[in-house]
């Protein structure tokens, strides 16, 4: 009885697993609403302020910070994608959260541009993309849009380097991605073009300091000279890839194109996303999480909002369909998490990025394909061996009574 309960079970997670292969598990077309997200929300919602952030905190340097910020502009995307409108009210409780004394004092104010732009460039963004949705906009936070956009302006029009700091003395390159995307988006809304000339600037310099290995934007470099410290990560890629066609499509397009070439990979016909090129080796670190087999789990969620991001839709899917076959998603009373709800800072991440969209440039063109159907075929094999496994000792039973009789001829 007890094996035929977990033949039963077995069957049971198999049957499921099937399921969710078959429904979608990302947008449907680039303005659809992202499946599932808005359980996830709810679940976000009571964990906003319960403790997760701070715990967070104690994982990465950010933890907190990027807890509130990402909910934020899931929470946008969400209403941009036809959600309850009630979210800009949640997204505004958020942004409220990321800019505390608390949270802000981390970065460091005595920096070019005051806590950097990490800070300056993530918090504008989720302003422009409130005010994207407001009518009427909000005058106070019109007033704080605009003038840190002037002040991260200013700070690029006034550094040696493409590069600004995000602590002091410390510039990761994809940082100033977001912080020039914002200066885009302030263009967007309000019409300035002055920035125009800020934006033109930066692209012109960062081509000319990107990875020379891979010809991408470094991991790290020299906030005085733009001098690449280290080279192409994952990690912080796929992060400047989400906001690189709000930048420049060009400059995305063919970006995009060597991360798959260099970092994506296929195991089994599986994407998943290595954090360092191809051929070469590292450590994982706070910024990658555990490497398994050199992958970054991290860096391949955000790859999924990459993706969509650049057109790569069905990149996107294959990614996101891993995720609800490997991530232990439960949708309860209360809302949708991944992992049991042991880590609301990767449910947080995986929202995001399941419903990121471009916030100035026109939806991209849906691209080659870099992914086959191969794991969908592997993921079927696998489920259906799942499904058989625990019959087998009932298979593979005689019947009773079948056993051999031929000494007992009366």
């Amino acid at each position: 009885m007890l094996r035929r309960g977990f033949a039963t079970l077995l069957s049971l997670l198999a049957i499921a697993g099937l399921l969710r292969l078959i429904l979608p598990s990302v947008l449907d077309t680039p303005d659809a609403r992202a499946p599932g997200v808005a359980s996830q929300l709810d679940h976000l919602k009571t964990r906003l302020t319960d403790g997760s952030a701070r715990e967070a905190q104690a994982l990465f340097p950010e933890g907190e910070f990027f807890t509130f910020i990402l909910y934020g502009l899931a929470r946008v995307d969400e209403v941009a994608r036809g959600g309850d409108p009630a979210g800009l009210a949640e997204a505004r409780r958020a942004l409220d959260l990321a800019t505390a004394p608390a949270v802000r004092e981390r970065f460091g104010a005595d920096q070019p541009l005051p806590y950097g732009i990490f800070y300056a460039g993530w918090t504008n963004w989720l302003r422009g993309a409130l005010l994207q949705q407001q009518e009427p906009r909000d005058p106070e936070l019109l007033a704080e849009f605009t003038e840190q956009a002037r002040a991260i302006a200013a700070a690029f029009v006034a550094a040696p380097s493409p590069y600004l700091t995000s602590y002091p003395g410390q510039a990761w390159p994809c940082d100033s991605v977001v912080g020039v995307a914002s200066l885009a988006l302030y263009r967007e809304l309000t019409g300035e073009v002055s920035v125009t000339a800020v934006v033109d600037r930066w692209l012109a310099a960062s081509r000319d300091h990107l990875d020379p290995a891979t010809g991408l934007l470094p991991h790290r470099a020299d906030p005085e000279t733009g001098r690449p410290l280290e080279g192409a990560r994952a990690t912080s890629l796929t992060v400047a890839l989400v906001f690189l066609p709000d930048v420049d499509p060009g400059f995305a397009a063919e970006a995009y194109r060597r991360f798959r070439d260099t970092f994506l990979i296929t195991p089994l016909g599986i994407p998943a996303v290595r954090e360092f090129p191809r051929g070469t080796s590292g450590a994982g670190d706070v910024d990658s999480g555990p490497l398994i087999g050199g992958v970054s789990l991290s860096a391949t969620v955000v790859a999924l909002g990459a993706a969509q991001n650049n057109g790569d839709r069905a990149l996107a899917a294959e990614i996101g369909t891993a995720g609800e076959l490997i991530g232990l998603p439960l949708d309860l009373p209360g809302g949708k998490r991944y992992a049991a709800g042991l880590l609301p800072i990767g449910d947080t991440f995986v929202a995001w990025a399941k419903g990121v969209r471009p916030l100035v440039a026109d939806p991209v063109p849906e691209v080659e394909s870099a992914v086959g159907p191969a794991s969908r075929t592997i993921w079927v094999i696998a489920l259906l061996l799942l499904a058989l496994v625990g019959w087998l000792p009932e298979l593979r039973r005689r019947p009773e009574g079948s056993g051999s009789g031929a000494g007992h001829v009366s």
